[in-house]
């Protein structure tokens, strides 16, 4: 009868339901990961793929170019992913042309080999995504943290005619702090084996990597077993790229980079970082006397995490301000 088949609708429906809830109370990445998706969603980014050859870029993006501000890329730091901007690009106007890429080998873009994980490397790849999106139509805006913010100040260095202006966040680079000093230590001690800081592989570790990172506890009992399960497949990745960004060529290569970068420069900062020393700002701000300096208080390493609220105010008014400077420059030329 009737009966029988609802009651068998309903088994087919109840069976798929728990096996996602079940999915989410063993494997708590996954939930991670679909939270990521949902929180995509509510701001209207949409993840898609672009090529170069062969080679895959995977990135998420929200507008359309040629609006009133130059279109925004924003390039994440070692081992995170484009997700990672979520917070900042929430607080960021709904009319701003956004493009958070995957740095190469992370997420979604390819994997390779260690030449395109060296700085030099990775702005090689990032100069084709720029191209394979055709993002060099026209001037745009550079972010970059950590990381992403070494290969944005050489990208700015290498391409300043793509350009309108850049922002580095507590970029890497030659600038010393105790833990490059520690690695420089464990470098010449040799032991591959010994545990990177900013590559756990137990909840303590990864527990010890926030806390290096963020200034402000976070609390997130629950969301480190999730976040542990996603990086760990991934170690081995990590360290070949960890490898190559403290390795002698992608070490200097910002600090040599410095004076060929032409485009107006935001350096963003926080105080208490651990990870990269905020003395690192000095360090820029005397090579390029032009570059405007905003220290956060209060604040670690995970800018973008800690201020999410404050770096989308600082970008965004650096990049009216740049707008009023430009329009200005026509009228008098």
């Amino acid at each position: 009868g009737d009966t029988d088949v609802s009651m068998l609708a309903g088994g087919v429906l109840v069976l798929p339901v728990l096996a996602f809830i079940t999915s989410f109370v063993f494997w708590p990445g996954a939930l991670l990961k679909a939270y990521n998706w949902y929180w995509r969603r509510r701001l209207g980014l949409v993840v898609r793929y672009s090529h170069s050859g062969s080679y895959r870029f995977c990135y998420s993006s929200r507008g359309t170019p040629g609006g009133a501000t130059p279109s925004m890329l924003l390039l994440h730091g070692f081992s995170a992913t484009k997700d990672m901007w979520l917070p900042v690009v929430k607080h960021i106007p709904r009319n701003q042309h956004v493009v958070c890429v995957d740095m190469p080998g992370h997420e979604g873009t390819s994997r390779t080999c260690a030449e395109d994980y060296s700085i030099q490397g990775q702005v090689g790849r990032i100069h084709q995504f720029v191209q394979s999106i055709g993002l060099d139509k026209r001037p745009f805006h550079l972010v970059g943290t950590s990381m992403g913010g070494n290969v944005a100040g050489v990208y700015a260095a290498c391409y300043p005619a793509h350009l309108s202006s850049v922002s580095l966040l507590c970029p890497a680079g030659k600038f010393n702090s105790e833990f490059i000093i520690r690695l420089r230590e464990m470098e010449k001690s040799q032991e591959e084996e010994e545990a990177i800081p900013l590559i756990p592989t137990t909840p303590q570790e990864l527990e010890n990597m926030l806390r290096l990172c963020c200034h402000t506890s976070l609390n997130l009992p629950r969301q480190v077993q999730g976040l542990l399960d996603n990086r760990i497949p991934n170690n081995d990745f990590y360290r070949e790229v960890f490898m190559e960004i403290v390795g002698e060529k992608s070490r200097h290569s910002l600090q040599e980079n410095l004076p060929l970068i032409t485009a107006p420069l935001q350096v963003i900062w926080g105080k208490e970082d651990q990870v990269l020393d905020v003395s690192g700002a000095a360090v820029l701000q005397a090579a390029l006397p032009g570059c405007q300096v905003e220290l956060l208080d209060n604040c670690g390493h995970s800018v973008a995490l800690e201020r999410p609220r404050k770096v989308a105010n600082l970008i965004m008014d650096f990049l009216s301000a740049q707008e009023v400077t430009g329009e200005d420059a026509k009228k008098h030329s």
